[in-house]
Parts: C-alpha cells; structure tokens; sequence
C-alpha cells in the first residue's frame, strides 16, 4: 500500500529530514518508524519515559518531608 501526504510544509520536511538523519533512517524509513509508532499507540497510556518527561515539563515536585509523612503512617499501622 502507499500513502501520500501532500502540501507539506518546507520548515516540516526539514525537520523530518533532520530527524531522520539523527536516527541513522532514510527519510521513508523514518516516516514508517512515525507511522508505525502512531498506529500501536494505546490512547491513554504513558511509558515511564514519558511520565518523567511530563512532570518535568509541568514542573511537578513532591515536598521533602512526603517521605516522613508516609513513614508515619505506616508506622502508624
């Protein structure tokens, strides 16, 4: 099967190129590995990878003394 996409923009294609050449891929290549990745994709689902890149981005911490917190309350049990 072929599939096409059509009007991409000039800045994309240079962006897809670069990241093809980053992952050693012909262009083709590289768009498979997208198309594929996309396509097995469960909605919903992070890898750990994933997560960790997300709470760094939204800038997330626990405060220190959380580990004393649930320290006590197991000992509590």
């Amino acid at each position: 099967m072929n599939l096409s996409i059509k009007n991409v923009p000039d800045e994309l294609a240079a962006l897809l190129r670069e990241r093809a050449a980053r992952n050693h891929r012909s262009l083709q290549g590289e768009l498979m590995a997208i198309v594929e990745a996309a396509a097995r994709e469960r909605p919903g689902t992070m890898t750990i990878a994933e997560l960790r890149q997300e709470v760094r981005r939204l800038g997330v911490s626990t405060p220190s003394e959380s580990a004393a917190i649930i320290r006590e309350d197991r000992d509590g049990r």
